[in-house]
């Protein structure tokens, strides 16, 4: 019996970003079934999925065997793009990774990141300077989405080259007008789309964070009044003003 795909919730929300009809390119494929799953679902003509390591690569090919995809799912050992061909693919996939090896290998092979029609990514840390580093780099966040999976929060993110998009985003706001300092911070944050949705997971890391951020406050009045302790706690009000203005959004009464 053929192997048949079912994806974790965060990774069915990076399945879902993809714009049907696409060829993808998989950066960091690990398992593969996230390239499985899309030729399953008959939602892309073909993936190519490649991964830096030689056991993780295996097992895809393992797996895209079982499935009896080999026709469809092109297994290419690469470190981030280096081995991939501009034009192989229209999508780009790259998830479960940190935010600066992400942006590392985004960066590293500018030609080839910026002939993708549109990019699915995960990042999994600093969020605030890999949204920075996107919109930098000339990239608009069209839609994004935040799973809470295992206790853990997810964000999923979609991005295409300005080019690419129109000049009003989603919500409606013009994507060109300047934006008031905390504002842009506020964007650079927690994402431009999840908090002109208010999205409901969203909500939930605000309060966690703005708990957690109490807590930590509370701890360091009761320590050494040192220049390490001081330079702390500003950074830690800094991100509860961030965290209040966010939470106002959702009409969350603190």
């Amino acid at each position: 019996m053929a192997l048949k795909v079912t994806l974790s919730a965060r990774m069915q929300a990076v399945a879902d970003m993809v714009s049907d009809g696409n060829r993808v390119c998989d950066v960091g494929c690990d398992h593969g079934y996230v390239s499985i799953y899309l030729v399953q679902q008959k939602r892309v003509p073909g993936v190519l999925a490649m991964d830096i390591n030689k056991g993780p690569l295996a097992r895809a090919k393992e797996h895209v065997r079982q499935a009896g995809l080999s026709e469809y799912i092109t297994l290419r050992l690469s470190d981030g793009l280096a081995a991939y061909e501009p034009g192989e693919a229209q999508t780009l996939v790259c998830a479960g990774m940190g935010g600066p090896l992400m942006q590392k290998i985004l960066e590293r092979e500018p030609a080839k990141t910026e002939s993708f029609q549109e990019m699915i990514l995960q990042p999994q840390s600093e969020l605030k300077e890999f949204r920075r580093f996107l919109r930098n780099r000339g990239y608009s966040i069209v839609c994004e989405d935040m799973i809470l999976e295992e206790d853990k929060f997810y964000p999923i993110i979609k991005a295409v080259p300005e080019r690419n998009s129109s000049l009003q985003d989603e919500e409606g706001k013009d994507s060109n007008l300047p934006l008031q300092d905390m504002e842009q911070e506020l964007e650079d944050q927690f994402g431009p789309s999840l908090l002109a949705r208010r999205h409901p997971v969203l909500l939930e890391y605000l309060k966690r964070e703005w708990q957690n951020n109490l807590k930590l406050q509370e701890t360091l009045k009761g320590a050494a009044d040192s220049y390490r302790a001081r330079c702390r706690m500003e950074e830690l009000l800094t991100r509860a003003e961030c965290l209040r203005e966010a939470l106002k959004q959702f009409d969350y009464v603190l």
